[in-house]
């Protein structure tokens, strides 16, 4: 019944209130529960239960400056125990319900603080130091799969070396300087810029090049065999004369013994236009090749070797002495041979795919 101005509000104890819930929650009407209790204003019910599902019994209670009821000990404390156990059962389920709303953007952090890439740049910066600093995205891909077993995709490469500042060191322009060799012996070029073979000693290119040190020239012949791209033999002398290039053919014919139908190319330098060299090779069955005058590109294999040579094992140290430079080139040939894989060998390196060949 609505209270009239003036009129003071009657009051109920703690246990009623909780008793009128227990029989709304039964199912009994509140018309009937008011009989039975003695409650004036059936409103009251509405309220009780209303706070009863917010706050559960601590809504029942009257908090209202400090009752008559509350002061005993004992059930001042079980109301404080009974408040705290609501409040805490309240920020429990708050921060559920938080954390489940904002887990996505917490994982969406996570995974933006992570570097993805962190364990192949690892890769990728070991091996690119560990070979000097020298190569590019394309070697150091081989490099991967050779010495780790990962294969990564070479615009990967590239991506993360990008990111890391890595380059590979750029070789020099070639220059070539053409020496005459009008009125002595020149061969056709039987090669045609067709570097490919299908087997061992099929076909072989060599050549000589120069290293300065100062003002002392040394010189490198070498022979290549166009099947594995291997060196197949190599003589350093201090002199460029018929015997550097004749001493490299008899270190190759002592490990290559059957040599019938051999195609041998080279420039037309005056080693490879003299009497001996033309007597030499048709002896073991070799035929001779040459490339036309001027033309460096009908040796292009040879010329890219000795151009990877300098850039890799030579232009990047300061060489004060001879013999320190032929050591470092004798360890760069093995390590070519044996060691640095090739796209075009099936990323093997050129002794791998020899032995692949001959099983």
């Amino acid at each position: 019944m609505p209270v009239r101005k003036g009129q003071k509000l009657q009051t109920y104890s703690f246990e009623l209130k909780k008793k009128a819930i227990e029989m709304r929650l039964q199912g009994i009407t509140k018309k009937k529960i008011a009989e039975v209790l003695g409650i004036t204003d059936i409103d009251r019910l509405k309220i009780w239960m209303r706070r009863y599902n917010q706050l559960g019994e601590y809504g029942l209670m009257d908090t209202r400056g400090k009752r008559k009821e509350y002061v005993d000990q004992d059930r001042y404390v079980k109301r404080l125990e009974l408040e705290n156990a609501v409040l805490k059962k309240w920020l429990e389920i708050t921060k559920q319900e938080v954390y489940q709303r904002n887990i996505v953007f917490y994982a969406y952090l996570v995974r933006k603080r992570m570097d993805q890439d962190a364990f192949s740049k690892q890769l990728i910066y070991d091996t690119y130091y560990c070979y000097k600093g020298i190569y590019g995205y394309r070697q150091i891909q081989l490099f991967l799969l050779q010495d780790y077993g990962v294969w990564m995709n070479h615009k990967r490469v590239y991506s993360l070396m990008k990111q890391l500042g890595l380059r590979a060191r750029i070789r020099r322009k070639y220059r070539h300087i053409h020496h005459s060799t009008i009125g002595l012996r020149v061969a056709e070029n039987l090669v045609g810029r067709d570097f490919n073979a299908d087997r061992p000693n099929q076909k072989w290119v060599t050549d000589v090049t120069q290293y300065r040190i100062s003002d002392t020239k040394f010189y490198l012949s070498a022979i290549k065999d166009l099947c594995q791209n291997e060196i197949v033999a190599y003589e350093m002398s201090l002199r460029n004369d018929n015997q550097l290039v004749l001493n490299t053919f008899t270190k190759a014919f002592e490990t290559r013994k059957d040599v019938t139908g051999l195609i041998v190319h080279s420039d037309q330098g005056f080693q490879y236009t003299s009497r001996d060299y033309h007597d030499m090779l048709p002896q073991v069955g070799a035929q001779i090749s040459m490339s036309r005058r001027g033309n460096c590109y009908d040796n292009a294999s040879m010329e890219s070797f000795f151009s990877h040579l300098k850039t890799e094992a030579l232009y990047p140290y300061d060489i004060r002495f001879v013999e320190e430079a032929q050591s470092r080139i004798a360890n760069y040939i093995y390590f070519y041979n044996h060691h640095r894989p090739q796209q075009k060998l099936n990323k093997q390196t050129p002794v791998q795919y020899r032995h692949q060949l001959i099983q």
